[in-house]
């Protein structure tokens, strides 16, 4: 069967018409990428060599660190396989900057990473630039428009954004324990809010969509998409604040081991629990080591850097529960507002409260702070890690780990999504996570 001329000419326009689409999206490709990757050098910025090396604690990472883990993992899944040619920077950062991936070898130990003074930090930014010209190289050849480099580049943006976020809270960490309290940034604090009352929004449930769709980019824990039950439920409209936690204090949530978990109530007596993590009594008053150095904590803003156990008591004390992820995920698509989040790109780099009512509406979901679900971390229904290396990313940390969803205000600016599950141990609350409140619809 031959074709006419009409439709030999409809076929190739249409070539030429993928090709074109192909091609500028692998120009936007390379935008993001490298507008990224000046992120993370702006971020650093305000820090000197030394505190870009020390680590806070073995759940953090020193600065210099995320900046050649992040580079290491371009070199390692793109560079490396789909560059010919490319000459590896240095062979010993296979050993001292790989996190977790079996699939890649032995590694340096978590906990010591704060003791890698060599290779110093010039060599670090010695080896992102490496890196960074070897992907523009790349860039240039027209592979950023083709699978599965396209796919592998998507990935590695979002992974270095997530460090982006390490950075900033293991720096916060790491000055939380410096005597002289040093601030990372000097934004104008706000002055203290007045926080605005709580509505209580009502689903209806039902049967229910959740997860990814994979139109778009998503982490390979978000899929697939599935049916889930939800029943008849109530949301509250805005986080919990530092003004009602210092309520759940005064009257003895510390104390009252009726109010925990055993595990939780267990960690509190060890680890004399009082307050969040980063709030010190001073002088008869509750202080809090922020990124902009020890302030007083605004009681309109959303409480943070609370652990799941503690998310879990405040909500028994308050007379309600955590939402399971499904219920916020339904509700974050039913009811979200639409305002500009609180993230990184605000350069606020603390919750912030807000200014106006919910009116109706769910405030503050995709910035200021992560928000514990009573979920466990596990896999969907039909869940397949991917093959390779690559696959170690997110399945075999489903155990023992609780999911929280939105964002927070170290969040890089388009990375949160509805679907996103981030997940921590329900002891940990280094990171800026806090609450909101669910009941039973009924």
């Amino acid at each position: 069967m031959t074709l006419d001329a009409t439709q030999a000419n409809a076929q190739i326009k249409d070539k030429g018409d993928a090709r074109g689409r192909a091609a500028r999206a692998g120009m936007r490709l390379r935008e993001r990428l490298f507008a990224m990757r000046a992120q993370s050098h702006k971020l650093a910025s305000p820090l000197s060599a030394e505190d870009q090396t020390v680590q806070a604690m073995d759940d953090a990472s020193p600065t210099k660190w995320h900046l050649a883990h992040t580079s290491w993992f371009f070199e390692t899944f793109v560079l490396v396989r789909h560059l010919p040619g490319y000459r590896v920077f240095d062979d010993s950062f296979h050993y001292c900057f790989n996190s977790y991936y079996e699939a890649e070898g032995p590694r340096h130990p978590r906990p010591f990473r704060g003791l890698l003074t060599r290779p110093p930090l010039d060599s670090v930014m010695a080896y992102r630039a490496h890196v960074d010209y070897a992907l523009a190289r790349l860039a240039d050849s027209g592979a950023f428009a083709q699978e599965p480099v396209a796919s592998l580049i998507e990935l590695g943006i979002n992974h270095e954004e997530q460090h982006q976020e390490l950075l900033l809270t293991d720096i916060l960490a790491l000055f939380a324990q410096n005597p002289l309290r040093p601030a990372y940034s000097d934004a104008a604090l706000p002055l203290p809010g007045k926080a605005q009352p709580v509505e209580w929004i009502a689903f209806n449930g039902g049967i229910e969509k959740a997860g990814a769709d994979g139109a778009v980019f998503c982490f390979d824990n978000e899929l697939p998409r599935h049916d889930v039950l939800v029943r008849p439920f109530r949301l509250a409209s805005r986080p919990v604040t530092n003004g009602e936690w210092l309520e759940f204090m005064n009257d003895g949530g510390y104390d009252t081991a009726s109010l925990w978990l055993s595990d939780g109530w267990a960690i509190v007596r060890k680890e004399e629990w009082r307050a969040p993590l980063y709030y010190e009594e001073r002088e008869g008053r509750w202080m809090q080591m922020s990124l902009q150095g020890l302030v007083e904590p605004d009681p309109a803003a959303p409480v943070t850097h609370v652990s799941y156990y503690e998310a879990d008591a405040f909500a028994r004390w308050a007379g309600k529960r955590l939402p399971s992820e499904f219920e916020w995920e339904v509700a974050a698509a039913q009811a979200m507002d639409g305002d500009a989040p609180n993230d990184v790109a605000m350069e606020a780099y603390r919750p912030l409260p807000l200014s106006t009512a919910g009116k109706g509406r769910l405030r503050q979901m995709l910035g200021d702070v992560w928000e514990w679900t009573s979920s466990a971390y596990l896999p969907y229904p039909g869940f397949r890690a991917a093959p390779g290396a690559v696959g170690e990313y997110n399945g075999k940390f489903m155990v023992n780990q609780h999911v929280l969803r939105g964002g927070s205000c170290a969040t890089a600016r388009g990375h949160s999504r509805i679907t996103y599950r981030n997940f921590f141990y329900p002891h940990q609350r280094w990171q800026f996570t806090g609450l909101r409140l669910a009941d039973d619809g009924n």
